[in-house]
């Protein structure tokens, strides 16, 4: 007979990478080994449905099911702000909505946000459950909140979100009874093993973002670009990324800055800075900013760049695989986050210092691999090897069929026990 697994994803959108993506691509995953009941915001039902349509998809085993709290419980949410607070009232709620919708299933997944402060609740049906993958943000360090591109406001705001989550890990009583009750938490690092302070025997690593295979082949290009993809906040370190790149440029002679240059693409409240920046310094001919794109023009400057510079401090950086699926080498910051990705094979690893220090130290890091083509070119390789082997996204669908059904052979071992 086979399984159910009921599925809970806040955000799914196939039309969208990042945390929807994720959610709409691990669910197809699991769709091709057991049957799924999905439950996401009501939001997100209109564009799956048309997806589903224009790709002809129905045969799908996935029945999606829209469950928002009442307006009462979310008058005060607006875009991204309060959007953890109603997160937890989301999953709080949820165990309510599946009992009244009256769903059957084997197995529970609660699959994202990816954060490992906010419990599921899913336990409470006693039924077997699964946990993520679950990521870790660490408090950005202060230093690199830098007074020229953030405001005293950012730097508040880091402190709190930090001093919440540690409120949540040691008090929150619902947190402990998810981590004894949950039978496998996927964890993005071994970091989150650690601040989650997991039974070992719970916890399977496990890294949360995909691509689809491509056949692109790595080649060396005439021009050294430096790609840079994501939201234009401090989180992101697009501040590094700029005055990095700008360091590197002036090592430089004349003719060697004509054949180099950074393509920036993404939005958000860093605009305005790094437009002035550009500005400021005349830089026009070689940083290039553009606003969010459609992915096949985004693929286009993938295909046509050297590196991908990514000096972010978040837990997650789920571009670094799409840029690897291209063969591009990743200079970042060696944490919990991009850092967990980036191996010696496929990229470069900046330890945090201080401010000026990663500034300069990012830039020696586009010195050397502008240099030494012949080490660009292994690393290249190497990035594209990496996605082959660990991001495809079938083969996380192998990984999670496995995980089901070690979960599945344990019940029944557990069941046969108790019989005798």
């Amino acid at each position: 007979m086979t399984r159910t697994i009921l599925v809970t994803a806040y955000a799914i959108n196939p039309y969208k990478g990042s945390e929807d993506g994720m959610g709409w691509n691990h669910i197809l995953q699991i769709a091709k080994s057991s049957n799924v009941v999905a439950i996401t915001r009501k939001n997100n039902i209109p564009a799956i449905q048309k997806y589903i349509v224009e790709n002809q998809l129905q045969h799908l085993p996935v029945t999606f099911y829209g469950y928002d709290l009442p307006m009462w419980l979310r008058f005060w949410k607006r875009g991204g702000n309060g959007a953890m607070a109603y997160f937890y009232l989301w999953q709080l709620c949820m165990p309510l909505h599946i009992f009244f919708q009256g769903l059957k299933f084997d197995i529970a997944h609660n699959l994202n946000f990816h954060t490992d402060w906010i419990p599921t609740f899913l336990w409470v049906f006693r039924k077997p459950v699964v946990w993520g993958p679950v990521g870790h943000h660490p408090k950005v360090p202060s230093a690199y909140y830098h007074s020229d591109n953030s405001s005293k406001l950012d730097r508040l705001k880091n402190h709190v979100i930090w001093m919440v989550k540690k409120i949540f890990w040691n008090l929150d009583p619902f947190f402990y009874l998810a981590k004894w009750n949950v039978d496998k938490v996927l964890c993005f690092s071994e970091e989150v093993e650690k601040q989650m302070r997991l039974n070992s025997s719970k916890a399977v690593q496990m890294y949360s973002v995909g691509s689809e295979p491509n056949d692109f082949v790595p080649v060396e290009k005439k021009k050294f670009t430096v790609l840079s993809v994501g939201r234009l906040v401090p989180l992101k370190g697009f501040d590094i990324t700029i005055k990095s790149f700008h360091a590197f440029l002036n090592t430089l002679t004349q003719a060697q800055k004509s054949e180099v240059e950074l393509v920036i693409v993404g939005k958000g409240k860093m605009t305005t800075y790094i437009q002035e920046y550009i500005k400021k310094y005349e830089l026009e001919s070689n940083i290039h900013l553009f606003d969010w794109m459609e992915r096949e023009d985004l693929k286009m400057h993938y295909k046509e760049s050297s590196v991908f510079l990514f000096p972010s401090h978040e837990g997650a950086g789920m571009v670094v695989p799409e840029a690897f699926s291209y063969g591009l080498p990743t200079i970042c910051f060696d944490n919990c986050g991009p850092g967990t990705f980036v191996k010696s094979d496929s990229g470069l690893k900046v330890t945090y210092s201080n401010y000026n220090q990663s500034v300069v130290d990012f830039s020696n890091q586009l010195q050397i691999l502008h240099k030494d083509r012949a080490m660009l070119r292994r690393l290249s390789l190497g990035a594209k090897k990496q996605f082959d082997q660990e991001f495809v996204w079938d083969i996380k669908g192998e990984r999670l069929t496995r995980i089901y059904d070690s979960i599945s052979t344990m019940k029944e071992e557990s069941l046969h026990t108790s019989i005798a």
